[in-house]
């Protein structure tokens, strides 16, 4: 492939240099005086987090946030998205302007460990890949030696796309660009012939385009890109809500229990339901919240798998095969650990 023929994107995220300050002890109590979470989101992934042109927010990432304010206010509602760039996302929430980020954000050890944040979880499992113009006929991320490669500043593609061309022996040169929307325009003008970046992207992306069966996402995975909320560090009961959050939609799912059959769910004496939708125990109020959250979480988005499938599974433009971020009991990751 000629050098001047390729880009990547924005994949997974960048690192924050600065420290976080501690996050206070009563962010709940924070968020309940205010009326409403804020959350930090991405404003142009398709799947993940986007507005219409109504300026109505949806995808995976949004039905997380809808998740926990339903879980604090009995309201999906009560939420102000506060749309941030890679570059923004971590710092917006070091320095308190958003309470949770949901922004298909990586889970790395030195964010993790020296940025003050906590990782709430995984609600995506992700690596990086390559998306390629269908005429040139690619199979291989390794047909690429020579490529000039668009990369989008302040993210992990960087240090990932170095990692895998110095792995391969194979040579490249990096362009970057500030924003995903550059690195598009830059595929559909035909600047570049081949977009780089977390694979869940590259299908949002590839939807984006006004032909997408002129783009085929290649099956290579370069890295391991864990997705997932985030939140400060120093504030326990906020870290506990925003991860018990996640869990119980995977539980939800794992249980069967469904936007469509909650009432009848409600009736059941099954005890792991009943204490997962708040019938038996007081586990919500082990939390500070109700403990029938998690009959508020479905109502709002409904369990994992139907927020899965209706954002980015197979009932939505870009029908991403759950694959990895299947339940452990259908062989994919995700596991939520019991209520009791």
């Amino acid at each position: 492939m000629k050098a001047s023929h390729l880009v990547v994107g924005f994949g997974a995220l960048a690192t924050v240099a600065m420290a976080a300050a501690p996050a206070s002890a009563a962010t709940l109590d924070t968020v309940k005086s205010r009326g409403q979470l804020v959350c930090g989101v991405n404003n142009s992934l398709p799947g993940f987090s986007a507005p219409d042109e109504k300026g109505q927010w949806s995808g995976l990432d949004v039905d997380y946030c809808k998740a926990m304010a339903a879980a604090i206010f009995g309201d999906a509602s009560k939420v102000k998205y506060v749309p941030l760039t890679a570059k923004e996302r971590l710092t917006a929430l070091q320095t308190g302007e958003i309470d949770v980020l949901a922004r298909n954000t990586t889970w790395t050890m030195s964010r993790d460990a020296s940025l003050g944040l906590n990782f709430v979880g995984v609600n995506y499992y992700d690596g990086q890949g390559f998306m390629v113009k269908s005429a040139l006929g690619v199979k291989s991320g390794k047909e690429l030696n020579g490529a000039s490669v668009c990369v989008q500043s302040g993210t992990t593609t960087e240090l990932n796309l170095a990692d895998f061309f110095r792995a391969n022996k194979m040579t490249y040169q990096s362009v970057v660009f500030d924003t995903s929307d550059q690195t598009l325009q830059g595929f559909e003008s035909d600047r570049c012939d081949v977009l780089t970046s977390d694979q869940s992207q590259l299908y949002g992306l590839r939807s984006k385009l006004p032909d997408p069966s002129k783009a085929v996402v290649l099956g290579d995975v370069i890295s391991k890109e864990p997705l997932g909320p985030v939140v400060r560090q120093g504030d326990e009961q906020w870290f506990d809500i925003a991860r018990w959050t996640l869990f119980a939609m995977l539980n939800l799912e794992e249980a069967g229990v469904t936007s469509k059959n909650l009432a009848e769910m409600m009736k059941t004496t099954n005890p792991d339901i009943k204490r997962l939708l708040g019938t038996d125990g007081e586990f919500g109020k082990q939390l500070g919240i109700t403990n029938d959250f998690g009959v508020q979480i479905v109502k709002a988005v409904g369990n994992y798998g139907e927020s899965f499938e209706r954002n980015v599974g197979q009932g939505s433009p870009l029908k991403i095969a759950r694959g990895l971020n299947g339940l452990w009991t259908n062989g994919g990751l995700m596991y939520g650990p019991p209520i009791r």
